[in-house]
């Protein structure tokens, strides 16, 4: 399958002749073919038109149609096989069994949100039937439910080639809600990129759906921005760098109509070793915590950044046994050269701050490892040390952890209460320190969206149970997920109808609730 390096518009290969941009693989610097068009301001016009255009029918489409162009999505990208996952592993160097697992969860996801969808009960509709007789003033006939926005932009992210970018979480929920897509393709996989979108128009024909409902659009910044700006776009879905994302959600909030902007920035996923854990089982959690930070070489947004405990013999046993398996930890390749040179500068700036150590560093020979190479580091400081300097609280996205000592209890506790919002936080613990230490538990649900208790953080699973997403700065919006079903709250307005007659009312509304969802009756849930 050639690829034409183009931007997709409507369905269709848009030649736009202005700058290209041609990917090197990380795993040997090499440059892949073909170059890729940026798009041009009209192809980013045309694609917001095309999308708005559609929104109208798509919307109006039945749950059973939305749930049916999500499982032929899930079905285009399986007939691809092999094809996308090489290009995959050319474009990111991840092995292909890593691809392998990344493209079940990305059609899983897809297949996921199609029996959501088809259920029919997410648009959380609400009937408050009238009261012509109520004392002082009758109520009148009120009927809730939630309603797509419309075209939503998606940014792909480069550490999931599959199931964050063009066919991910963010395209499928949007799907799911009834709005269109754009999507801006993430420089470091732009084959990939092509092969999925045209998975997903393919689909789209199959399914006899306007092909405006998806496009494909390359570029750097200024077409990320062109993108947010534009008065047709709804909504955004980014997940990246947080300057990045707070340059874009700022664009989005300056924009003459405010657009909700849903921003997975950044987060250190704090890990809290407590006292009896450790003396119980060090060695589990040292091994464990080496396997979480070099996962994907360190390239997960749920990677530990820091680890604190408290300083005594168990710590000093365990800080000596997570520093033999590090040292034992092989180098990897990383998603391409920009990240490999930003993860050595980054380690360069933790290392000069004062007291800072460098604890471990992976002793296996690399030298013959080409590409984008990312080598295991732990670096070491105090809880003093580390909330003095804020310096330490950046993200470092690679193989990287800070192993952080606090003198005492409450140290641990005043830096707990010092963090910034993350994604996860996680506690190793028994049941006695449970009990010993539960104002440090209380304290990081205000701080984390997920709370891993006696595991790690890396490994989201998909399910509607699942929060990813925290407060600020690890999200803009602390209330909303992306990865699981309730990610498709996002790209949805309530909306209510007050007094509509029977035959004026979609069927989620209707008396005989003919889709048989469960609502919300005068106050009772209800089939």
């Amino acid at each position: 399958m050639k690829l034409h390096g183009k931007n997709i518009v409507g369905g269709e290969p848009v030649t736009c002749s202005g700058p290209t941009f041609q990917h090197r693989s990380p795993l040997d610097l090499a440059p892949l073919e073909p170059p890729f068009e940026e798009a041009s301001p009209t192809a980013i016009h045309r694609a917001l038109e095309f999308a708005d255009a559609c929104f109208g029918e798509f919307q109006s489409r039945s749950q059973q149609d939305r749930a049916k162009f999500l499982e032929a999505i899930a079905d285009q990208i399986m007939r691809l096989g092999d094809t996308l996952l090489k290009q995959a592993h050319q474009e990111s160097g991840l092995p292909l069994d890593r691809l392998t697992g990344e493209r079940g969860r990305t059609v899983g996801q897809l297949r996921l949100f199609a029996s959501i969808v088809r259920e029919g009960s997410w648009v959380d509709a609400r009937i408050d039937p009238p009261l012509p007789e109520r004392q002082p003033v009758p109520r009148p006939d009120l009927r809730r439910m939630l309603v797509p926005l419309g075209p939503v932009i998606v940014f792909g992210a480069s550490n999931f080639p599959l199931a964050f970018s063009v066919a991910g979480g963010d395209t499928a929920s949007a799907f799911a809600a009834g709005c269109p897509v754009v999507v801006k393709g993430h420089p470091a996989h732009p084959g990939t990129s092509e092969l999925v979108a045209g998975a997903i128009n393919d689909a789209a024909r199959i399914c006899g759906l306007p092909l405006g409902v998806f496009s494909l659009i390359h570029g750097g910044p200024e077409t990320g921005r062109a993108l947010v700006r534009h008065p047709l776009a709804k909504a955004v879905g980014f997940t990246g760098s947080r300057a990045a994302g707070l340059a874009l959600n700022q664009v989005a909030l300056s924009r003459p109509e405010p657009i909700p902007f849903f921003g997975e920035l950044s987060s250190l996923n704090p890990v809290f070793l407590l006292p009896e854990s450790l003396k119980e089982r060090s060695q589990q959690i040292a091994d464990g915590l080496k396997g979480s930070i070099t996962l994907g070489v360190g390239q997960f947004c749920t990677k530990p950044g820091i680890v604190i405990g408290i300083a005594g013999p168990d710590f000093t046993r365990f800080a000596s046994q997570f520093k033999e398996s590090v040292e034992k930890a092989a180098s990897g390749t990383m998603l391409h050269q920009g990240i490999a040179e930003s993860y050595l500068s980054s380690l360069r700036s933790m290392s000069s701050i004062d007291e800072v150590e460098a604890f471990a560093v992976s002793e296996v020979n690399q030298d013959s490892l080409p590409g984008a190479k990312g080598t295991p580091v732990v670096l070491k400081t105090s809880a003093r040390n580390f909330i003095q300097h804020r310096e330490l609280w950046e993200e470092v996205f690679g193989p990287y952890t800070l192993l952080i000592e606090a003198d005492s209890r409450e140290e641990m506790q005043k830096l707990a209460q010092s963090l910034s919002g993350q994604l996860t936080a996680t506690i190793h613990a028994t049941t006695g320190d449970i009990h010993a230490f539960r104002p440090l538990i209380s304290a990081l649900q205000t701080k984390a969206g997920r709370i891993v208790l006696n595991g790690f953080p890396t490994g989201v699973e998909v399910s509607p149970a699942m929060q990813h997403g925290g407060p600020f700065p690890s999200t803009t919006d602390s209330r909303f997920t992306s990865v699981g079903t309730a990610a498709i709250l996002r790209w949805t307005r309530p909306i209510c109808l007050q007094n509509f007659p029977e035959f004026l009312l979609p069927d989620e509304l209707r008396d005989r609730n003919p889709l048989g969802i469960m609502r919300q009756l005068d106050g009772q849930l209800t089939r």
